[in-house]
């Protein structure tokens, strides 16, 4: 495909890639109504809901990723904070879903964080939700989080890493953040290593300590995760331990969902309606699985369970549940431009609620109550089979965005152009991120 060199941000460049493609967009849209009128779905409703809905872009999710043995850098990778913000700002712009940014810190530390929010708010860009590291060490670091951090056993070390979570609630207010992302990697890999019972107990201190730091309007939302770095024991390896730990520490703290955090074949759509019922649903890290935590692109390999995932969330509406959650993308690009990734996963998210607005509430509700399995699982499959694609383009449009995003961001020669201006960091080494 040939490249112009124009700038994704112009909405001339949008308006001409989008102009071709308008004509056939109203008539699929208008068809789709037409199709779905006689089943009581309203279309322009859906619609509305859809372009309504956003999901937040991980700023790390701009860069490549890698595995634990080894990361190849693509080109025109983003080499702070600032960069990032740019890539961002391309992927709200062709979708119209990604209109805020969860930064991760100390990766995204900036000089002058006044200057960080200025740029993105020049970019039509908000802040969700920072994330802190105790994970790994760092460069000038005091004490080692090798062996765990908020629940190690050296009170200085929990304090070290209690004092970096304060930090990061610091650094979210100066940018409109109104919540903390508590992820742990501390457990054990071997058994004896860790006293199981005192780990959590300590766990549970800390982040009391880091609680007490949360302004009024801020959330505490803590992550679980199953496995990796800790092989035999995770200290917050489940919702189970989140949900207890959120309950434990008060009203602000809720429950994170990464939907690669779970072991395989859990159900996590259940999880969600627990989680909904105990009133600590928090939000999600949207990614999808084959083996493990692959943090692949959202609805790559589930996109039935995604469907159901946003069921329950649009049945907690339908039935008037009281729900704010956070959405955000958090995936790994080892083999994909991080931008193109971002964008169909954005999208993936917009058709699985899209999906979910369609299925038939009431006739669902009869057929459970009738014990009618056939037909609660054909309501279901009626709408998760519904080609929604009309109503994701209709809702672009609604917000200035692209018809096709991808055919208008490689049109662009977005990356070539970052890859001229960014010089590539020849770095082959191990590690994730």
């Amino acid at each position: 495909m040939a490249q112009t060199l124009t700038n994704p941000l112009d909405r001339n460049h949008i308006a001409e890639a989008n102009a071709p493609l308008q004509k056939r967009a109203e008539a699929d849209y208008a068809m789709l109504g037409a199709m779905l009128e006689p089943r009581g779905g309203n279309i322009d409703a859906v619609t509305k809901a859809v372009a309504q809905f956003a999901v937040a872009i991980p700023s790390w999710g701009v860069g490549t990723g890698g595995t634990r043995f080894a990361r190849f850098p693509g080109p025109g990778e983003p080499r702070n904070v600032f960069e990032k913000l740019e890539d961002c700002a391309v992927v709200q712009a062709l979708t119209g879903a990604t209109p805020t940014v969860s930064l991760h810190l100390p990766w995204d530390h900036a000089d002058d964080f006044t200057a960080l929010k200025e740029k993105a708010a020049a970019a039509g860009l908000g802040f969700d939700a920072v994330n802190s590291n105790t994970f790994q060490d760092r460069t000038g670091q005091k004490l080692s989080y090798k062996y765990g951090s908020l629940t190690h056993t050296d009170a200085a070390v929990r304090e070290q890493a209690i004092a970096h979570n304060l930090d990061c609630i610091a650094v979210g207010k100066k940018l409109g953040s109104k919540a903390l992302t508590l992820w742990i990697g501390d457990g054990a890999n071997f058994p004896g290593q860790q006293h199981l019972a005192r780990a959590f107990e300590r766990y549970l201190a800390s982040a009391a300590a880091i609680y007490a730091g949360l302004p009024d309007d801020w959330r505490l939302l803590i992550e679980h995760k199953m496995y990796e770095p800790a092989f035999y024991a995770t200290v917050i390896q489940d919702w189970g331990s989140s949900l207890m730990a959120a309950q434990t520490l008060g009203p602000k703290a809720f429950c994170l969902v990464d939907l690669g955090h779970h072991a395989p074949n859990v159900n996590i759509e259940m999880i969600v309606a627990r989680l909904i019922h105990a009133k600590r649903l928090g939000g999600f890290h949207f990614n999808d699985s084959k083996y493990g935590d692959d943090d692949l692109d959202a609805g790559s390999i589930e996109p039935f369970r995604l469907f159901l995932v946003f069921n329950e969330l649009v049945d907690a509406a339908w039935r008037k549940v009281p729900l704010t959650p956070a959405h955000m993308l958090d995936q790994s690009h080892n083999v994909t431009d991080p931008i193109e990734s971002l964008i169909t996963s954005a999208i993936e998210l917009q058709r699985a609620y899209a999906q979910a607005l369609l299925v038939d509430r009431q006739a669902l509700a009869q057929y459970q109550q009738d014990n009618d399995v056939l037909m609660v699982k054909q309501t279901l499959k009626r709408a998760f089979t519904t080609d929604v694609e009309p109503i994701l383009v209709k809702a672009r449009l609604q917000n200035g965005a692209a018809i096709d995003p991808i055919v208008a961001y490689r049109r662009s020669g977005y990356r070539a152009a970052c890859a001229e201006r960014r010089p590539a960091q020849r770095n082959f080494g191990g590690g994730i991120v």
